[in-house]
């Protein structure tokens, strides 16, 4: 096949108007790669979801081209559904050593059976996998070992810069591998794929390092206890909490389940350096003084069942908030959140704690590039095309305004959704056709079975209520044996609604008469009469329309 004919195909199946469940597929004939398999929390109108991951359907049709799946870093809105994925199409993983531990960690803990082909990369790495070559470079981010990935194919590079941002005092001391965004600009990239998230901020992100300097001028000022929230995967902050720890002479506790493990995940692999003996028991901090005390937590997002909300709510096995303690919660709301942050805020002030928070100090800094360093990426990069990706709608169009004022032509730049295909020839790009791709929802141990319409009941069931009509029929004769008994929930409470009730019981006795009358015998049309009536009767008295589940029995 002549290099006219071949074609590139990069489609997202995530990511794209919406921040999280973040995926890529890149296609060049048939072969596929993919980078991330991330999962998003529900929105508020989901309820009852536990998590929303990206509908795969397209990787399952095209399995045998699956060749492998590049992972950038190690959020959850990136690795969280590799155990779903996998089930599915077990190909080969690659990532970063703190990448693959946490990817391990999360398949032990979906108590994932399948072995699992995981590549530990090392950047600047280059591996081959298929006919195509691929190389990981280095970026900063809020996890460390976070990387972009450059895909050599026959047509050009396609370059993803994953999460980032430009650090140029990391905590870690690896910064970004300028170097190599500039040699792959040089050699040319075909398009570029960069993270929109901050694209309405102006000027740069500042340095992690700031945060560590807040952090111990308020370790100098507390005289209490001082409680840390933050992200349990924000390991340089997690380093400079027990930096200032060591430095002013506490010891550190930490709790919440998914903090302990990933602290002890990072530790086993070198990425926390802690001295011998800062960390104790959270069992023996009630044997130290107050200020000499450490704690990190969970809950910096108000999460109703972390361990920070339930210390705030006095609901905490183990600690409980006491005047004097200083809180610290050192990460900013994700959009969504932010009502139950400030609620927990409000009850941690309740308790006499002294509360900081991002509002009001400099406790966090984002992970990722404001505008100029987006627009330094686009400039080192240098791509033919650009494509914004990870953030809501209006990001990517900011970021496309940003590629405009770097000088990349309007009709080299796509704004794609979900699903969208971007296709590349030699000499052409453009947006071509649709595959599937939209919410799968995971429900308890449901995968995908809770859809709209389940979602549509439960909001009914949640805004209204139910009423229950059940009623006893002669089988021969269709006469009413016994009943309608109404039972409600959610809807009015029966004793306080005693005439409501037996109105509806009557409208129910009418609209069965009817039935008899008219000699209707299909059970079908006989519950969708009874429905019909009562709940247009219901509407006229309360204006409301709780669901109406009609049972029929036969005698």
């Amino acid at each position: 096949m002549s290099k006219n004919e071949q074609k590139l195909l990069i489609i997202p199946l995530g990511g794209l108007g919406e921040i999280g469940k973040n995926m890529t597929v890149i296609q060049y004939e048939r072969e596929i790669l993919v980078i991330d398999a991330g999962l998003m929390f529900p929105e508020e109108e989901m309820l009852g979801v536990d998590m929303v991951i990206p509908d795969i359907s397209y990787l399952v049709e095209n399995k045998d081209m699956v060749k492998g799946i590049l992972i950038t870093h190690g959020h959850e809105d990136h690795i969280g559904a590799l155990p779903y994925v996998l089930q599915q199409i077990n190909v080969p993983i690659y990532g970063t050593k703190l990448t693959m531990g946490l990817v391990e960690g999360k398949l032990k803990e979906a108590k994932f059976k399948k072995s699992v082909n995981m590549n530990v990369i090392n950047p600047p790495a280059s591996v081959k996998i298929g006919s195509l070559n691929v190389e990981f470079f280095r970026v900063n981010h809020s996890i460390p070992d976070s990387v972009g990935i450059a895909i050599h194919t026959p047509l050009g590079t396609v370059c993803h810069t994953g999460d980032f941002k430009f650090d140029q005092t990391p905590v870690d001391g690896k910064i970004a591998d300028l170097h190599k965004l500039a040699e792959l600009g040089s050699k040319g990239v075909l398009v570029l794929l960069s993270d929109s998230t901050n694209a309405e901020r102006q000027g740069y992100t500042m340095s992690e390092k700031v945060v560590g300097g807040t952090i111990e001028e308020i370790f100098s000022k507390a005289k209490g206890r001082i409680i840390v929230a933050t992200f349990a995967t924000n390991i340089h902050r997690i380093q400079q909490v027990f930096d200032a720890a060591f430095k002013f002479g506490r010891k550190v506790a930490v709790v919440g389940r998914s903090m302990v493990n990933t602290v002890n995940i990072a530790l086993n692999l070198g990425y926390l350096s802690i001295p011998k003996n800062l960390m104790v028991e959270l069992d023996d901090i009630n044997k130290l003084s107050k200020e000499k005390v450490v704690i990190i937590t969970t809950g910096s997002q108000g999460e109703p069942m972390s361990a920070l909300t339930r210390m705030a709510m006095s609901e905490h096995k183990k600690v409980e908030i006491i005047p004097g303690d200083t809180v610290l919660i050192a990460a900013t709301p994700i959009p969504g959140n932010e009502k139950l942050v400030a609620r927990t805020i409000d009850h941690l002030f309740k308790q006499g704690a002294e509360v900081i928070y991002e509002a009001i100090s400099g406790v966090h800094v984002s992970g990722h590039a404001s505008q100029e360093e987006l627009k330094l990426m686009l400039n080192l990069v240098k791509p033919r095309y650009f494509v914004p990706v990870h953030g809501e709608y209006r990001h990517l169009i900011h970021h496309a305004n940003l590629a405009k004022e770097v000088g990349i032509p309007e009709k080299n730049i796509f704004i794609a959704e979900n699903g969208r295909i971007i296709e590349f020839t030699k000499d052409s790009a453009r947006l071509a056709g649709k595959v599937t791709a939209g919410k799968v929802m995971v429900d308890g141990l449901g995968v995908g079975d809770v859809g709209n319409i389940v979602l549509r009941d439960r909001k009914q069931l949640a805004q209204d209520g139910i009423l229950i009509v059940v009623v006893t029929i002669d089988k021969e004769t269709t006469e009413v044996v016994a009943g309608p008994d109404i039972i409600s929930r959610g809807f009015v409470y029966v004793r306080e609604s005693e005439e409501l009730m037996e109105q509806s019981k009557e409208i129910v006795r009418q609209a069965l008469k009817k039935c008899q009358e008219e000699k209707v015998t299909e059970w079908s049309m006989i519950k969708s009469q009874v429905r019909d009536t009562l709940g247009k009767f219901l509407f006229e008295q309360t204006h409301r329309r709780p669901m109406i589940l009609p049972i029929i029995m036969e005698v």
